[in-house]
């Protein structure tokens, strides 16, 4: 596992704290990079808050290595602002307040949410992309591409590898990739080692938990030992997000068997 860079997702780990206490955790449990779903209520946050939280990662001495965009009222069930056309505005007001805290962090990988159907529209997906792209190319990053699974996510289109390649396609910019979420697709029945061995140089970023249950990796059935081994082998550059649900003591304890 030593060939593999982890990072800790704040908004599904670590969430006993409060948001701001949560990268210091993250240093104490001995990692020095963490990502974030958008945790603001709203596109555009006082820059009081925006300010709190970069100082609070600053002071951890941790890296931002991944921000989703804006993608609406996760908890309710949104899953996205892109392809929506009452959300368009949303996502577009967000685009530059995500990528200025992105750049002042050093953060190089931004996710873009698709959005729940009824009601999404490919054209507006792939303009609104387009705009995004552009923008995160002004600080060197990369906007990332999400397939989830079809079980917890019924209304969300895009749910396979494939689907998020013909959309990357289709957007045509060089700093559009897959944000390869190996517990989504294992769940819709994709064979991830396959996937890894096929495209794992040219993930734009690599997201884990263990299927089923989305726990931590050996809570479930997927290799996680191959898939991490065939991560390195394949030249994987970036870090892998844990995003996996946990309560109690040794939330991190796998690393060490």
């Amino acid at each position: 596992m030593n060939a593999v860079k982890f990072d800790v997702n704040l908004s599904i780990l670590l969430t006993d704290l409060p948001l701001l206490e949560r990268p210091a955790a993250a240093a104490k449990a001995g990692f020095d990079a963490v990502e974030l779903w958008w945790p603001f209520d709203g596109p555009e946050p006082p820059n009081s808050d925006l300010a709190a939280l970069r100082q609070a990662i600053e002071a951890a001495g941790v890296r931002l290595t991944g921000l989703n965009f804006d993608a609406g009222d996760m908890a309710a069930g949104e899953r996205g602002l892109l392809a929506r056309p009452d959300g368009s505005a949303r996502f577009q007001a967000n685009i530059d307040v995500a990528v200025r805290l992105a750049g002042e962090l050093g953060c190089g990988v931004l996710n873009a949410l698709y959005g729940n159907d009824p009601g999404t529209d490919r054209a507006l997906a792939v303009a609104n992309l387009r705009r995004a792209a552009d923008a995160a190319a002004s600080i060197g990053a990369t906007v990332v591409v999400e397939a989830l699974n079809s079980h917890e996510n019924p209304k969300y289109p895009i749910t396979s590898s494939q689907a998020a390649f013909e959309l990357i396609d289709e957007v045509d910019r060089e700093n559009v990739a897959l944000l390869a979420d190996l517990y989504h697709l294992h769940r819709m029945g994709e064979d991830v080692l396959e996937l890894i061995d096929r495209h794992g140089a040219g993930f734009g970023h690599v997201q884990i938990a263990d299927d089923p249950g989305r726990g931590r990796p050996g809570s479930g059935r997927m290799p996680y030992d191959e898939i991490f081994a065939r991560l390195a082998a394949a030249g994987y550059q970036g870090h892998v997000g844990l995003e996996y649900r946990h309560e109690g003591p040794g939330a991190f304890d796998w690393r060490q068997a």
